[in-house]
C-alpha cells in the first residue's frame, strides 16, 4: 500500500518513511503543504500522515482542499498541536485519526493498519491483480495460479510497486527511492539482485513470465498480450 507523508521536519519524515518501508509500505514524503496537496490530488494513495504546522499552507487547509476535491482516503494527523480544540478541528475537517507528538512508532503503525483495514472493507483496492498473479494488501498474501508465494517485506514492497504501476517501465532510481528510500548508486547491484530474487519466486515456476528487464531503462511487470 502507498502512503503519503506530509511533514516539514526532515528527520521525522525520514524516520517515518524508513519505518513504514520496513513494515512493507511504499511512502512518499512532502516537506511543505503545497507540495503535499499537489501529491494528494494527483497521485493515488491509500492513506496520508499529515502534520498541521507546515510551510506554504497548513495541514488544516491541505485536508480541507483534499476533501473538497473528493479525495477520501484516510488521513492521520501527526502533530505537536495537543489541545482538545485542535483534535476536534482536525476530526471535523475530515481526519480519521489524530496522534500527538512525541509518539511511539509502534502506535502510529497500529493506527495506520487499523485505518487501512477500516478504509478498505469491501473495496476492490484491497487486491491487486495482473494476469494470474494476485496480491492481497491487507492479508499480505501473494498467489499465482492458485499457488501461495512467500516474500520478504522488501520483496512484497517491490512487487506492490510493480503491480500498481504495471505496464510502466520503472527505472532503478525510482525503485531505489520508493522501496529502499535511497538515491540510486550505479556502482551497486542491490536493485538487480532484488528483482532477480523476486523474479525467481514470481516467474521461474510458471510458463508465462511477467517481469522483464529493459536494458538501460529498468524493469517492467506486465501481462503478455494474448
Amino acid at each position: 500500500m502507498k502512503i503519503l507523508i506530509i511533514e516539514d521536519e526532515p528527520k521525522t519524515g525520514k524516520y517515518l518513511r524508513r519505518g513504514l518501508a520496513e513494515a512493507g509500505f511504499v511512502a512518499d514524503v512532502a516537506t511543505d503543504g503545497r507540495d503535499g496537496l499537489h501529491l494528494a490530488l494527483t497521485e493515488n494513495y491509500d492513506l496520508a500522515v499529515l502534520d498541521v504546522m507546515l510551510p506554504g499552507i497548513d495541514g488544516w487547509e491541505v485536508l480541507r482542499e483534499m476533501r473538497r476535491a473528493g479525495r477520501q482516503f484516510p488521513v492521520l494527523f501527526l502533530t505537536a498541536r495537543d489541545q482538545v480544540d485542535d483534535r476536534v478541528k482536525g476530526l471535523e475537517l475530515g481526519a480519521d485519526d489524530y496522534l500527538v507528538k512525541p509518539f511511539a512508532f509502534s502506535e502510529l503503525l497500529a493506527r495506520v493498519r487499523t485505518l487501512l483495514r477500516r478504509g478498505n472493507v469491501g473495496q476492490a483496492s484491497e487486491n491487486l491483480k495482473v494476469a494470474d498473479l494476485e496480491l492481497n494488501l491487507l492479508r499480505r498474501r501473494i498467489m499465482r495460479a492458485g499457488k501461495r508465494i512467500n516474500l520478504t517485506a522488501k520483496e512484497f514492497a517491490l512487487l506492490e510497486l510493480m503491480m500498481r504501476r504495471h505496464g510502466e517501465v520503472l527505472p532503478r532510481s525510482l525503485i531505489a527511492s520508493q522501496v529502499w528510500d535511497m538515491n540510486f548508486d550505479s556502482d551497486t547491484n542491490v536493485i538487480d539482485v532484488a528483482v532477480r530474487r523476486l523474479r525467481a519466486k514470481i516467474d521461474d515456476d510458471f510458463d508465462i513470465k511477467l517481469i522483464r528487464t529493459l536494458r538501460g531503462m529498468g524493469y517492467i511487470l506486465e501481462a503478455p498480450e494474448p
